[in-house]
């Protein structure tokens, strides 16, 4: 008796190496911790100062039915995420700069390292002085975004291989064709990365600014609300609604990175 053995196709699915599907054990832990929650609250018994996972999700029932909840989440979301995209251009543009350019590079050093290194509470309270707080969170988001994206830009231009460039240079490829092959597939997952880091870095710095600015009818607003009137369950569910447009900037941040890599290759193809 013979056994015949099959060898998959190149590029066939395999279940040998496929990873477990990871949506379980997230969905155990989220639960897990949630339980944990709710017994801490329930053991210290006072909502000042824990609220339970049911009063918060009580909280967020009543505002998914409020129009001006809606007003408030998308004030808030549009100034962060165009501070965002602001750090996002700048960053990429003057790391392109420096990596061109001994001078640039120099010039560029001492401010990127400000950026990097002063609190962010100082950039809050200096803007406050000089301009008021109506696009504050703007400006301080993309302060913060932008050398995250510098260093991680500039890291990946390091990582562009120079003698295909000078290859491509001896054989007179155009300039567009030679960025899209061998440029760009150096720049992507730096991006990427960066756009990730950098999400975090704004949302946090754009609601803390709300919350020393105190602009009108935003987030940063409610949760010094909040805090002012010990509503805990208030706190922690706007708290909640950050996250979850934090993780939904991430994620439509790295779709619209994925859909430009796509349409960029195909115009030199």
């Amino acid at each position: 008796m013979t056994t015949s053995t099959t060898t998959p196709e190149p590029g066939a699915p395999t279940t040998a190496g496929r990873r477990p599907t990871r949506w379980p054990l997230i969905v155990g832990a989220v639960l897990f911790w949630l339980v944990v929650w709710q017994l801490v609250a329930q053991r210290v018994g006072q909502e000042i100062i824990i609220a339970s996972p049911l009063r918060v999700l009580q909280v967020l029932a009543k505002l998914v039915v409020t129009p001006a909840a809606w007003a408030t989440a998308w004030r808030t979301a549009w100034h962060i995420v165009a501070g965002f995209a602001l750090g996002v251009v700048l960053g990429t543009f003057l790391a392109w700069a420096a990596s061109l350019h001994r001078v640039a590079d120099a010039l560029l050093a001492p401010p990127i390292r400000l950026m990097r290194s002063v609190p962010v509470v100082s950039f809050i309270i200096l803007l406050l002085i000089w301009g008021g707080s109506a696009w504050l969170a703007t400006t301080v988001a993309a302060l913060m975004v932008l050398p995250a994206v510098f260093d991680n830009i500039a890291q990946g231009l390091t990582r562009v291989p120079g003698e295909l460039l000078e290859m491509a240079k001896v054989f007179k490829v155009p300039g567009g064709r030679a960025f899209q092959a061998i440029v760009a597939p150096s720049l992507w997952p730096y991006l990427i990365a960066a756009c990730r880091v950098g999400v975090g870095l704004a949302w946090k710095a754009g609601v803390s600014a709300e919350v020393i600015g105190l602009p009108a009818g935003t987030i940063g607003e409610r949760l010094f609300g909040a805090k002012l009137y010990l509503a805990t369950g208030d706190l922690f569910a706007w708290t909640v609604v950050i996250v979850a447009l934090g993780l939904g900037t991430e994620r439509l941040a790295v779709w619209a990175l994925g859909r430009a890599e796509h349409a960029f290759e195909g115009l030199f193809q």
